[in-house]
C-alpha cells in the first residue's frame, strides 16, 4: 500500500552576506568550480531573515551565519560546516533551520548544498551588521567577521560598483559584487582571505 509523506513547508526571505576565498566574481557562480588560489571553497556567509517560517515555526528576523569549507569544488562534497546562531533563537528555530540548511526537508539551494557538508558544530554568538550595501560588515562576535567594501577605480581610487546577474542561479538571481576581507573560526573549522570574493544579495527560498 502506498504512503504519502507530507513534507514541512518553510520558506525564507531575507538578505545574504557572501564572502569566500575566490577571485573577484566567485568561480562558481559562472562554472561550477573555485577559482581560488588552492582550488578549494571556504566562506564565511552570513544571513539575515527577514521573514520566514518553518511549519509554525516562526523565523522572521533570526540573523545567522556558516563557516563554510570544502577541499575543492562544492559539489565534490567532503565540506565542513559549522552553523552560527543568535543567543535569542529558540531551540524550536534552531532545530527548524538546521533541517532546512542541512536539506532534510527539500528545496533550493539547501536540497543541493547541504548533502556536500558535514555539520561539525553549532555556536551562539551575537550577530551584528554595519554598513550597506557593497560596504556592508557582518559580524559574529567571538567568531568571525566579514568586512565588505567596493572594488576601486585603478586611476582614480573612486568606487567602482559591479553587479552580477544570474537568470538560473540557485542560491541568488542578482549579486553586488566587491572585495571583501573575512575571518571566521569555530569548532575545528577555520576560513579567510583578505580583499578576495564578496557578494550582497536577497534571498528568496522556499521548498513549495
Amino acid at each position: 500500500m502506498a504512503t504519502t509523506v507530507t513534507m514541512t513547508r518553510w520558506s525564507l526571505k531575507g538578505q545574504g552576506y557572501e564572502f569566500c576565498n575566490c577571485d573577484f566574481g566567485c568561480g562558481c557562480n559562472f562554472g561550477g568550480f573555485p577559482n581560488s588560489k588552492d582550488g578549494s571553497c571556504r566562506a564565511f556567509v552570513g544571513m539575515a531573515i527577514e521573514s520566514g517560517s518553518c511549519g509554525s515555526v516562526d523565523l522572521s528576523g533570526v540573523k545567522c551565519a556558516a563557516i563554510v569549507a570544502w577541499p575543492k569544488a562544492i559539489h565534490e562534497g567532503h565540506g565542513q560546516c559549522v552553523f552560527v546562531v543568535e543567543p535569542t533563537a529558540t531551540d524550536q528555530q534552531v532545530e527548524a533551520l538546521g533541517q532546512i540548511f542541512t536539506g532534510k526537508l527539500g528545496g533550493m539551494p539547501w536540497e543541493l548544498l547541504g548533502p556536500t557538508f558535514e555539520v561539525t558544530g553549532l555556536v551562539t554568538a551575537r550577530i551584528s551588521i554595519e554598513g550597506s550595501g557593497p560596504k556592508s560588515v557582518f559580524t559574529a562576535e567571538g567568531v568571525g567577521e566579514g568586512r565588505g567594501d567596493t572594488f576601486k577605480n585603478p586611476v582614480t581610487g573612486e568606487d567602482h560598483l559591479a553587479n552580477i546577474d544570474l537568470p538560473d542561479g540557485f542560491i541568488w538571481k542578482k549579486g553586488q559584487c566587491g572585495q571583501g576581507t573575512f575571518r571566521a573560526s569555530a569548532s575545528g573549522v577555520s576560513v579567510g582571505a583578505e580583499k578576495s570574493n564578496w557578494i550582497l544579495y536577497n534571498f528568496d527560498w522556499a521548498n513549495g
